[in-house]
């Protein structure tokens, strides 16, 4: 037979050959070797981690720290002061901002749990988990538009693309579950920076997110069209066509991350519909997440989803949460938050509770963010709305190895620097690769002639929320 070589019609003979481009775990360890299929598999980390995995939930928009998670009593006792606009670069030039006045936060705020930790009344019951939780109140980023602090908190690159940071840890970690992605992303829209926040850019294909979609039908494609026995004889005659396609080229990385998509696809033929099958969940745990039987959308949805998945091996898990109508970009009023707080806050608390009941909170990392903060001032005392606020905002992390009932940080008397311990983006994306047992300095790529790192060229651990 002649040797096979690679030809634009292949990625249709592929799919004409099976479905969905799926083939047998076992069918690609042979074609690929020990060495280039191990490098899917669980890896030994730096030092002992405290997570297994991350369940990453971004809040996108820019969510109001003022009116969330840091109390500033003095907004409440300055609305409509004048203070000088300095050199504030949102609003330095902006036509309409010649002079800025102090806004007071809309929401009231109320001690909860031992910690004594003030929440506003937008999340209730989030504020009954206060307790499990580690709040950074100090965090500042290092850009004001949404693309580029979107794009800054999933990869440390505030400009160009480069790895998520769950690509980062898939590749660290490796897989659990060989039949289910070690990344998935729960997204009902695209984000601002779109699929560049799960992202593999230079790291091998594999790590790159699966995007999920809430609905019916939330991983298309996924279902056999052919006959068992049908599919084995394509997968056969594939095996021999990439086996010889494989001697050619014995050290490409694409078709190494070609072959582990077709692994895995032939395995979440059955592991996907499972997963996202919520029919033996109880009424109870239903509740608990503020779903009703049946339902297939929603922030409820996506946050059961994702304690489902953690069961079953996935290692980072992205909730993204835009809102039915809109985002958390509340320029124009700021009462959207009310309404975006009522989508997220019941099933945040059910998932952290539900994660505490099973066991899984104790090596399972949950990380809530946002993009940025919002201005504690605007234009006039009366303006419905806040801007961006890169200077400072709030964050929090619960489970395995974080100081629960802890506040880390402070923003000055109106919230508009972080001025106690300040924490950046770096330094958060260190933390959490800390906690699942990778050092961020030590967690490497070689690319373009040098190695590339999540946190560029700094980050710190931030040790005060940990145990």
């Amino acid at each position: 037979m002649e040797p096979f070589r690679y030809n634009p019609n292949r990625r249709h003979f592929l799919q004409s050959m099976v479905v969905g481009s799926v083939m047998m775990p076992a069918l690609v360890a042979d074609m690929m070797g020990a060495e280039q299929a191990n490098q899917y598999a669980p890896r030994k980390t730096h030092f002992s981690p405290r997570a297994k995995r991350v369940i990453f939930i971004n809040l996108s928009g820019g969510v109001s720290h003022l009116d969330t998670f840091d109390h500033k009593p003095q907004l409440y006792r300055d609305h409509g002061k004048e203070i000088a606009k300095g050199d504030h670069p949102e609003i330095q030039n902006r036509p309409g901002y010649e002079r800025i006045f102090l806004k007071t936060p809309q929401w009231q705020f109320k001690r909860y749990g031992q910690c004594g930790k003030e929440v506003s009344s937008l999340f209730p019951e989030v504020a009954r988990r206060v307790d499990d939780i580690a709040f950074i109140n100090s965090m500042h980023t290092s850009h004001s538009n949404h693309y580029n602090a979107t794009l800054g908190m999933h990869t440390g690159s505030f400009t160009v693309t480069r790895p998520s940071i769950g690509a980062w840890v898939s590749y660290g970690l490796g897989t659990e579950n060989h039949n289910l992605p070690s990344f998935i992303v729960i997204a009902p829209q695209s984000p601002y920076a779109g699929g560049q926040v799960w992202g593999s850019d230079f790291l091998p294909g594999a790590h790159q997110g699966t995007r999920v979609v809430p609905g019916s039908n939330p991983v298309p494609n996924i279902t056999p069209r052919v006959p068992d026995k049908l599919q084995e004889l394509e997968l056969a005659a594939m095996r021999q066509r990439n086996q010889q396609h494989l001697a050619k080229q014995p050290a490409n990385p694409e078709l190494a991350a070609r072959m582990r998509a077709f692994e895995t696809a032939y395995g979440m033929q059955m592991a996907v519909p499972e997963a996202f099958d919520f029919t033996p969940e109880t009424e109870a745990t239903h509740e608990l997440y503020g779903l009703k039987r049946g339902q297939n959308d929603g922030f409820g949805w996506q946050c059961l989803a994702a304690r489902r998945l953690a069961e079953r091996g996935v290692r980072f898990i992205e909730l993204i949460h835009t809102g039915s109508s809109g985002n958390w970009d509340s320029h124009g009023d700021m009462m959207d938050h009310e309404r975006l707080a009522k989508q997220v806050d019941r099933p945040i608390y059910g998932l952290l509770t539900d994660l505490k009941q099973r066991g899984l909170l104790d090596d399972t990392l949950v990380v809530w963010t946002t993009e940025f903060g919002r201005t504690p001032f605007n234009s006039s005392a009366n303006h419905k709305g806040r801007e961006h606020h890169n200077w400072a905002f709030t964050t929090f992390l619960a489970g395995a190895g974080v100081r629960a009932g802890h506040t880390h940080g402070a923003t000055d008397e109106i919230g508009l620097k972080s001025v106690v311990d300040p924490v950046h983006t770096h330094d958060f994306h260190a933390t959490i690769l800390h906690l699942l047992g990778l050092h961020h300095e030590r967690l490497t790529y070689f690319h373009d002639g040098r190695d590339f790192r999540l946190t560029d060229v700094s980050g710190k651990v931030v040790n005060n929320v940990l145990t």
